[in-house]
């Protein structure tokens, strides 16, 4: 009998954990090459200051909650639940495909979580570890008989609000998703520790100026550009720089766990050169430190659930591992996690192999 029976049955004391895991990257492969030529630089140039080599590029009938909704499933089916199961469905994104309604609720509809309900958080690239502790709390208060069951979505489409001509921005990102089903699990394990921080004195560092109540949408916004993403990156690098390494320690200080105990690190993929110089700082001695950002870029809320689908499907996470999170993004956020695996081995997976569609980037880009 499953630990999700017997907690049902007031067997065991619970905890809540991941019981399952999926991702969905768009099939259009866009390269260097292609970003390169609109926005002034070469692939040497693309690779030598983030890492990144190539992005998946969502199709122009594609939405964000298309995206969330394919990861949705592939998480559901990893934890061998249905949809009905769910008491919550929660997208993290900041590329809603409306303003509203909520992206969750058009995610809820289309896999037919009928029971669960429906709601966006948006802390940008922090999302995902922000919905995870949003849910967790959320099942740990259920009352006896209520469903313990919650999807977690980290999805964005980042390749609709880039200026292709800014190379500061515009080879940074990818278009993708990655979720989690959370639920009961053994007492002491899964989710151990989750801390959030802000620090919205540094919010102009990351932006989209336009489309809200203070600047809406006008020909005047769009002439200048102001519905485009926005980062001041030397800002952003000295903000991490400063704020990770502390955040990852307290984490580690709160949960009563050594460094030397953690056997995974999965960073928000936001930049491979950033990351490479940060990991010294992070006393992370005997873990792996999980990058996907090489293929699929940054793909904002989703980069940290897509490279933990990564891990699973190439079976490099077992159950009893310590895994640290880490994620940061705009306001500016950050939210670190300390989970203890809880799912078994998956039989490592062949990659996919889509077809490249450089046809498919904005005009924008040429």
């Amino acid at each position: 009998m499953s630990y999700s029976a017997l907690a049902a049955r007031g067997g065991i004391v619970q905890s809540i954990g991941i019981t399952g895991v999926g991702s969905y990257l768009p099939e259009a492969i866009v390269s260097n090459a292609e970003i390169g030529h609109g926005a002034g630089v070469t692939d040497e140039w693309i690779v030598r200051k983030t890492g990144i080599r190539e992005r998946r590029r969502a199709a122009p009938h594609q939405a964000t909650s298309d995206l969330a909704a394919e990861a949705a499933e592939r998480a559901l089916h990893r934890a061998g639940l249905t949809a009905d199961e769910l008491a919550y469905v929660v997208v993290a994104t900041s590329t809603p495909d409306h303003p509203q309604p909520a992206t969750a609720a058009l995610v809820q509809d289309r896999i037919g979580a009928r029971a669960a309900a429906a709601f966006d958080v948006n802390a940008v690239c922090s999302g995902f570890v922000y919905a995870l502790k949003t849910v967790e709390k959320l099942l740990a208060a259920a009352a006896p008989g209520e469903p313990r069951h919650g999807l977690v979505i980290g999805a964005d489409l980042y390749s609709r609000i880039l200026d292709y001509a800014d190379r500061r921005t515009a080879a940074l990102f990818g278009d993708g998703a990655g979720a989690v089903v959370l639920g009961p699990v053994p007492a002491g394990r899964g989710l151990r520790h989750i801390s959030l921080v802000s620090h919205g004195d540094a919010h102009g560092l990351i932006r989209v100026e336009a489309g809200g109540s203070r600047l809406p949408a006008s020909p005047l916004t769009l002439a200048e550009g102001g519905h485009y993403f926005r980062m001041d990156g030397r800002g952003v690098r000295a903000f991490v720089t400063r704020t990770l390494p502390r955040e990852v320690d307290r984490l580690l200080r709160e949960a009563a766990v050594p460094p030397d105990a953690v056997r995974h690190f999965v960073p928000h993929q936001a930049n491979g050169a950033m990351l490479a110089d940060l990991w010294p700082d992070l006393g992370l001695r005997g873990a792996d430190l999980h990058l996907t950002l090489e293929r699929y870029a940054n793909t904002g809320a989703a980069s940290v659930p897509v490279t933990l689908a990564e891990m699973d499907r190439r079976g490099a996470v077992a159950a009893g591992d310590l895994v640290v999170l880490a994620a940061f993004g705009g306001g500016m956020s950050l939210g670190t996690a300390l989970l203890d695996w809880t799912l078994d081995r998956a039989a490592p997976a062949p990659d996919p192999a889509p077809v490249p569609a450089g046809e498919l980037l904005s005009p924008l880009s040429r």
